[in-house]
């Protein structure tokens, strides 16, 4: 029960932090790039909770 709480706070958390970055005034590409990197930092945390690493 515990795995399941923390997968679902952990992807919560990606999309609050997808949705803020957004919403910040910034570049086109600069938004795309943090995003690429948010996501990868979400499937890490998503495969370390997994037991994949």
């Amino acid at each position: 029960m515990g795995l399941l709480i923390s997968l679902l706070i952990t992807i919560l958390v990606i999309g609050l932090v997808l949705y803020l970055v957004r919403m910040l005034p910034m570049d086109a590409q600069i938004k795309n790039i943090v995003q690429i990197i948010v996501i990868i930092i979400g499937i890490i945390s998503l495969l370390r909770y997994l037991a994949v690493f």
